[in-house]
């Protein structure tokens, strides 16, 4: 049972009312907003950045699509704070002003979003996490595939092509995403027992703040400035970064298509990259399975139903708080294989959206 149970969603008042128009101007970018949406039938879904392009067309997307199908009264209104923090605390100030009934949040700081769950508390809404955890005891759920896991299986896919000796580069994500830090030390599981007994070397690591690949291949220029270009491996934690990367690299001979390359999200582009050869492996999640059991614990919350069926234990967050987790599965997509598995199992990656452009010629994109 959660440790503050919603037992009274419907007495919540429409509160002091707020245009949606006032809300978009001063929330940033606004998907599907309804002006007319009722206290009522509010449920806020709150995005980090735009950095990355699954946040909009595959997260939000799938989570308005399985809301429509389950509870098709409700109305969705999504936003975006650009990674900004303080915008994200205000659209979710404005949301509850408005009556939301439930706030599904992806921090871009775990840390900074604990307010957020506990603003919403304070009104008696619940709060959903989204891919990232919230650092707070009145975060409601959490809703997420095993990071650590995914991790484990970047640092290990690069361990099992190079040999004894080799230099490894590692490309970390933001140092504030909660997400970033678990896979970090997912990683870390494989290789820092490799590190200290000299059976592989660590050359070059650092953080990516936003994720912004731009940091990330200023990392890879210095890595290969640093190590005279002897690097042998590169765990990235996103796709993101892996293209930062790979891009670096494209600036020396010898090197792309010969390094294995992390990834995380299983983008177009990353996908394009395996295709190519040059990033030999995204870690995918099936955002629209993630979306979906969101949708399903929002329609159970909205129903004043017990949602604790759908978790498998609890997560002790940095707040010490047991957060009822509900898991999704991940898939490792290596090679063309991989890449068809993830067209396959995506409905917002066709074969025409990979094979347009650089990977064209590829033997996939042929047959």
């Amino acid at each position: 049972m959660l440790n503050h149970m919603r037992k009274n969603l419907s007495k919540l008042a429409a509160g002091t009312a707020v245009s949606a128009l006032t809300l978009g101007l001063t929330a940033g970018l606004t998907l599907g907003t309804a002006a007319s949406a009722q206290a009522e039938d509010l449920v806020v879904m709150l995005l980090p950045e735009n950095v990355n392009a699954r946040w909009e067309s595959q997260d939000a997307f799938f989570y308005k699509k399985a809301m429509k199908d389950l509870a098709p009264n409700a109305v969705v209104e999504v936003f975006n704070a650009n990674n900004d923090t303080a915008t994200q605390q205000r659209q979710a100030e404005q949301a509850l002003t408005r009556g939301a009934k439930v706030l599904v949040v992806i921090p871009i700081d775990g840390e900074a979003a604990a307010i957020i769950a506990d603003q919403a508390a304070d009104a008696d809404v619940p709060a959903i996490a989204y891919d990232r955890m919230m650092q707070s005891e009145n975060t409601d759920f959490w809703v997420q595939a095993d990071m650590f896991a995914t991790g484990a299986a970047q640092a290990q896919h690069v361990v099992d092509r190079t040999k004894k000796g080799d230099t490894l580069v590692m490309i970390k994500g933001s140092p504030t995403d909660p997400n970033a830090g678990v896979i970090a030390a997912g990683q870390m599981s494989v290789l820092q027992p490799l590190f200290e007994s000299g059976d592989r070397v660590l050359g070059y690591e650092n953080w990516t703040p936003g994720w912004d690949p731009a940091i990330a291949r200023r990392s890879m220029e210095q890595a290969l400035t640093t190590l005279d270009n002897n690097v042998q491996g590169v765990v990235s934690s996103n796709d993101g970064n892996a293209g930062a990367a790979i891009a670096a690299m494209h600036e020396q001979k010898g090197l792309v298509g010969n390094v294995p390359v992390t990834g995380l999200d299983c983008t177009v582009q990353a996908l394009q990259l395996i295709l190519l050869g040059e990033q030999t492996q995204c870690v995918w999640r099936p955002f629209e399975e993630m979306a979906t059991v969101t949708a399903k614990v929002t329609a159970a919350l909205l129903k004043g139903e017990d949602a604790a069926s759908m978790t498998q234990g609890t997560v002790t967050n940095a707040a010490e708080a047991e957060i009822p987790f509900v898991p999704v599965d991940y898939y490792e997509a290596v090679g063309a294989e991989g890449v068809a598995h993830v067209i396959e199992n995506d409905l917002s990656v066709s074969k025409a959206d990979v094979c347009d452009g650089v990977a064209s010629d590829t033997e996939f994109c042929k047959s």
